[in-house]
């Protein structure tokens, strides 16, 4: 059911100059027999110039040294892959440069010479021929000998150092090529190559971008690569309308284009998503608007969202169609409150089916919580609201539920890291290397994968690595529907947001049937009410018998201590003197930023003086414990003293900033 959008292509792209480039084969097979021309005439030129009955034998011993010199060359220099090819290469200098020796001693017309020159190079440019098909793939494989990815890949991968990879076409269609590529074993992996595709689409003459590499999950000693035309991707791609209204959220979300053309079909259930991008990147109208304009028209998801900083601008033309959108500090963490109030219940109810994870069919209405700019909603939050708030990103998946964190610059200031570690990447342009870091994937790095070439000048574009995806997407770039384009091919906010208010109210929040737990979170758009279904199991649920008539329950219970009785007129003693029965903890000390500053630095001191030498924020807790300091300054402050070089840095894999000396102010 997915959409097919009319592309405009470039006239000249990699595709055609990679169907340009197979004459290449033609100049291959006709270029020994004309060398071998080229020689003959050679060796006659060189006998009527050196020779001379008085100095021939000097002459010749003379061009035998040369030919030695050249054969050891072409042996040194052969970029053959095995001995057959090698042994050939040289073989073939070594004979000809003979033949010409003799020819400069005995002449041209030489009854034996000649024929062994024709003969011989007829026998030497066949064997020349016959390895030049073969190298093309061979005739034992149908249609390998017009195999463009064959010739092409191999020229681009000696020139970038990996001569002993070899590629294959395994399918072509008019947008891209898909081959595999074998290595030597023992060698090469798919991750050298990777690091190296940059190279390879240099010795091929593409567009930066073409070549997408992957890991082939079969074969250590092979990789998966798919050519495309980065150049189709420049200008906004139109949305014209949702790719599977009425179907559940576990069905795929219609989002945008790869850059091979391919429709993008991510699921984003059973896992939570980070999207992270710079200014006018594309983020919030490109990511946002087309995963939630998706959401939105399935029968069996809420969406819960929040955005302090920009209000109502980004998802406001998407309110009707939201089940709660708060736009104050307030709001949120209430919200974030309620939801983890009703996780447990969710999955005790999908415990009581006999599912570990939410399903399609299950009963639950699926949540999807978006954080639009969210940095500015976790600073909101207080030290035990931040744990409530980590606490329910475990849970929540379980019970039915995908959060989504949207920020510019996902560095442990913005993000915390627990909270990183269980996001998938969405990544759109931005400003540097070291901010695509933090949006980006392991894997992702690994394949060099660089949304800093966008910055803001392509919105839309991003990587996306996510657990529901194709093998080899998280590497290949792709591009967000646009709302709102104008009849130049230009994007239009009027028109996008006209467009956005329209489709939400098409599918508004209030028609949905959710189930009880939502409906109670829910906070529609003009006040109205979700309707709810409420399955039999969450009916038992909400009469827990802990608290079921409680009244009932104590007047039936035996009095504990029938000795002591008591009148409504009876006066209450008060309680003897001594200690009082509970004791509270002390107020937090107050603090100057300057005694902060100096208790934390005094915390590291001690820390290193018993051995430590690296450490996580974590170990720095009994200072907000005790102190005034919020977790979030102490989080600053560590960052502060990185960039000042107090600190060693800090290691994102590991999540521990470095001690390597003694911190000194």
């Amino acid at each position: 059911m997915s959409r097919t959008k009319e592309i405009a292509v470039q006239e000249e792209s990699s595709l055609a100059k990679v169907a340009a480039r197979e004459v290449s084969r033609l100049v291959a097979l006709v270029t020994p027999w004309v060398v071998g021309m080229f020689a003959f005439g050679l060796a006659a030129a060189l006998h009527y110039i050196l020779f001379s009955p008085d100095t021939i034998a000097g002459w010749s011993s003379f061009t035998t040294i040369c030919v030695l010199i050249l054969t050891g060359v072409t042996y040194g220099q052969s970029h053959a892959r095995g001995v057959w090819g090698k042994a050939h290469t040289t073989l073939s200098t070594f004979l000809a440069g003979m033949w010409t020796v003799a020819v400069v001693i005995s002449g041209p017309g030489h009854p034996i010479l000649w024929r062994l020159g024709v003969v011989g190079g007829i026998t030497m440019a066949l064997t020349w021929n016959i390895r030049t098909v073969i190298r093309m793939k061979g005739w034992d494989q149908p249609g390998a000998i017009s195999d463009p990815l064959s010739i092409l890949f191999g020229q681009g991968a000696e020139r970038a150092g990996m001569r002993e990879a070899e590629a294959k076409t395994i399918k072509a269609s008019t947008h891209k090529v898909e081959g595999e590529v074998q290595f030597d074993p023992g060698r090469h992996i798919a991750e050298d190559l990777q690091k190296k595709v940059a190279y390879v689409e240099s010795g091929i003459g593409l567009p930066p971008g073409s070549i997408t590499a992957s890991v082939d999950p079969d074969r250590a000693d092979k990789a998966r690569v798919v050519i495309s035309d980065p150049r189709v991707m420049k200008r906004p791609i139109p949305w014209d309308a949702p790719s599977r209204p009425g179907l559940s959220i576990a069905d795929p979300l219609g989002i945008g284009l790869w850059q091979d053309l391919d429709p993008i079909e991510y699921v984003i259930v059973g896992h939570h998503l980070q999207i992270m991008g710079m200014t006018g990147a594309g983020k919030s109208i490109g990511g946002a608007w087309n995963i939630l304009a998706e959401v939105v028209t399935r029968y069996d998801v809420a969406v819960f969202a929040a955005d302090v900083t920009k209000g109502k601008q980004t998802l406001g033309p998407l309110e009707e169609s939201l089940h709660r959108f708060e736009t104050t500090k307030a709001g949120v963490k209430k919200m974030l409150s309620e939801i983890q109030a009703k996780v447990q219940e969710r999955t005790n109810y999908l415990a009581s089916k006999g599912l570990q994870k939410w399903k399609r069919g299950c009963g639950l209405t699926y949540w999807l919580v978006w954080l639009e700019e969210c940095p500015d909603i976790l600073d909101a939050l207080s030290d035990k609201e931040m744990e409530a708030f980590l606490s329910m990103i475990k849970a929540i998946r379980s019970a039915g539920g995908t959060v989504v964190l949207s920020l510019q610059r996902s560095d442990f200031t913005q993000m915390p890291t627990l909270a990183r570690g269980q996001l998938a990447k969405m990544t759109f342009g931005v400003e540097n290397a070291a901010d695509a870091s933090f949006g980006l994937s392991e894997r992702q790095q690994d394949a060099e994968c660089r949304p800093e070439l966008w910055t803001n000048a392509q919105p839309g574009m991003a990587y996306i690595d996510a657990p529901t995806l194709g093998d080899g997407r998280f590497a290949m770039p792709l591009r967000t529907y646009a709302w709102g384009v104008d009849d130049t091919g230009q994007f239009d906010d009027e028109r996008a947001n006209a467009a956005m208010r329209a489709h939400a109210a098409q599918w508004p929040a209030a028609a949905k049937q959710v189930d009880p737990t939502t409906a109670e979170v829910s906070r529609l758009a003009g006040g109205a009410s979700a309707a709810a279904t409420m399955p039999a199991e969450l009916e038992e649920n909400d009469d827990d018998e802990e608290v079921r008539d409680v009244t009932k329950e104590y007047l039936e219970t035996d009095d504990p201590d029938p000795e002591l009785q008591a009148g409504l007129d009876d006066e209450i003693p008060d309680l003897e003197d001594g200690e009082p029965p509970l004791t509270f903890a002390p107020p937090a000390q107050s603090m100057t930023p300057e005694e902060r500053g100096a208790a934390l630095m005094k915390r590291l001191q001690e820390m290193w003086d018993d051995g430590a030498r690296d450490f996580s924020s974590g170990d720095l807790k009994p200072l907000w414990e005790t102190t005034d300091m919020s977790r979030a300054w102490v989080q600053k402050t560590l960052k502060k003293l990185t960039e000042a070089g107090i600190l060693g840095g800090y290691d994102d894999e590991a999540q521990r900033y470095l001690m390597p000396e003694r911190p000194e102010a």
